[in-house]
């Protein structure tokens, strides 16, 4: 049997593994790195449909989990020991199909190959195994990696064979990880979570705007949390939206129906920030002439926000301590103890384990609140939400407003998806607001964004463009507005710009804009 042993079979495999290992990275998600090493799969070795299978406990079946192209089969399910790929998961031995036409028993529905393919394709399937870490009898398959391949000689198809092991071994822990998210995504739909596969968003609640797979993360695991009563902290800089993810970790929670109650501890002074909380009676204090119920105590069989929780005074930290451990709190100048059931959600921009080094935070509450972190990324690095968020401001200021104001323009979309966003989600929702109020016509344009997006280049008032230049630039954003309005065709561009077909022609050759790109991204989107 040939095997990999000379260089110049070697060479291919060795650039493809060292691009495997530079993806696996700690710190990299499981499902996108799983996904990047079957895009280098295909695109390095000319292995088509490459795919990863993984076997369900609970139904006892192999579901297909992740496929490098697009396919009919997302939810493709192998009984084990029928077919190929269940008779690798039964042996745990690899099985190399010369060509697919000549196995009986090899399904090939689930594709959709052609005719012409499973007369030129050779099919490659290979068992994964579990990480090895626990000294059993043997490590159990828990999936397969399966590729087809151009029908070549044997030993070309055992060399693929082998690599495809060393592959699937790489992998050993990240299938694990697949499995087990597997299990969870069912978990959560059975109780109402989710909705969907888990290729799909899930859980998103009506005041969360996300499209990044980074979002994607953070609101399942508010769904992971909220059934509980566990505390959660909610981590992130100033502005990413703290405090609507604690409201959808409250919509997600059996208190649902009971109040949320919210207290900001940065925007009160330390000495009321324990009044708040806790209350007081009568007497208490110069002033006190009446007696009030605490946050505490209005949040009763709910949830309690609190936000900054860094900023608590000493003194109000062992209070909360105490709220959270015995349950139960005392007003300002009572001796008498009010049980209460409170589920708290905090939330930070500060690094609370350096104020606990300091001596600024307690590390007994620090432990208690730290249940169950959720950090949420700025928006610098999840740009994928920009958009989405930008046009949600849009719809819901120019309603406000009454302005007819209908989209964004492509270059003012580049601005905003290019912008470091210091302040985050609050920020964008602002530029938006203003933009709404300064604009005058039906598309938002660059020069309606505030100065800081904006550039010489961008808005066409680079002192060293000519007058030609600048109303080349101001022509240029029209043409791509229009464009893209019609979809890459250019005789409605025409009409929309009131201009003759001939000059859309001309101008867009001029400036080497390919409007069919715009007609093929429209394309896509229908799929």
């Amino acid at each position: 049997m040939t095997t990999i042993t000379d260089d110049k079979r070697l060479q291919p495999y060795l650039g493809t593994l060292q691009k495997i290992v530079s993806d696996m990275g700690p710190q990299r998600p499981f499902q996108s790195t799983l996904k990047s090493l079957l895009r280098t799969l295909a695109e390095n070795h000319d292995f088509q449909r490459p795919h990863i299978v993984i076997f369900d406990p609970e139904t006892r079946t192999l579901k297909l989990s992740l496929s490098q192209t697009p396919t009919k089969a997302d939810h493709v399910e192998y009984e084990p020991g029928v077919g190929v790929t269940g008779q690798v998961f039964s042996t745990g031995q690899p099985v190399i199909v010369p060509r697919i036409k000549d196995h009986p028993a090899f399904l090939n529905k689930a594709f959709g190959r052609t005719d012409e393919e499973q007369e030129n394709l050779a099919f490659i399937c290979v068992p994964v195994l579990g990480p090895a870490d626990e000294p059993r009898q043997g490590r159990e398959v828990i999936g397969t990696l399966s590729v087809d391949t151009p029908s070549v000689s044997m030993p070309q198809l055992e060399s693929h064979c082998r690599f495809l092991e060393v592959v699937a071994g790489m992998i050993a822990n990240h299938a694990s990880y697949l499995q087990e998210e597997m299990a969870r995504q069912k978990h959560l739909m059975t109780q109402g979570l989710i909705v969907g596969d888990s290729n799909d968003i899930g859980f998103t609640p009506s005041n969360v705007v996300a499209a990044s797979k980074a979002m994607r993360l953070v609101l399942n695991q508010a769904a992971q949390v909220g059934p509980s009563r566990a505390t959660a902290l909610l981590r992130g800089e100033s502005g990413t939206g703290k405090e609507l993810l604690a409201e959808a970790i409250h919509q997600a929670s059996p208190r649902r129906e009971m109040p949320l109650i919210k207290l900001n501890c940065a925007a009160l002074p330390s000495e009321l920030v324990e009044s708040e909380l806790f209350g007081y009676q009568k007497g208490a204090f110069t002033g006190a002439v009446h007696t009030k119920k605490g946050l505490f105590e209005l949040a009763n069989k709910g949830t309690l926000f609190l936000d900054e929780v860094g900023e608590l005074s000493p003194n109000a930290q062992a209070k909360v301590l105490r709220a959270i451990q015995e349950q139960e709190i005392q007003r300002l100048g009572s001796e008498q103890t009010i049980t209460v059931d409170v589920r708290l959600i905090c939330a930070t921009h500060q690094p609370l384990e350096e104020l606990v080094e300091r001596g600024l935070f307690r590390e007994d509450l620090y432990y208690r609140i730290n249940v169950f972190p959720i950090f949420i990324p700025p928006l610098r690095e999840r740009r994928e939400d920009i958009l989405p968020l930008a046009e949600h401001f849009l719809r819901i200021y120019s309603d406000e407003y009454s302005r007819s104001i209908k989209r964004i323009s492509t270059p003012a979309i580049d601005l905003l998806t290019q912008y470091h966003w210091p302040g985050n989600i609050r920020e964008l929702k602002n530029c938006i607001e203003r933009a709404v109020l300064v604009c005058d016509e039906q598309v938002i344009r660059t020069y309606h964004l505030p100065p800081s997006l904006q550039t010489a280049e961008s808005t066409a008032t680079d002192t060293n463009l000519s007058f030609c230049e600048a109303v080349a630039k101001f022509e240029q954003e029209l043409l791509v507005d229009a464009l893209k309005k019609a979809r890459g065709n250019m005789l409605q561009a025409a009409r929309d710009l009131r201009v003759s077909y001939r000059i859309v022609n001309y101008k867009v050759k001029k400036y080497g804009i390919d409007a069919k790109k715009f007609a093929v991204a429209k394309a896509r989107g229908m799929k």
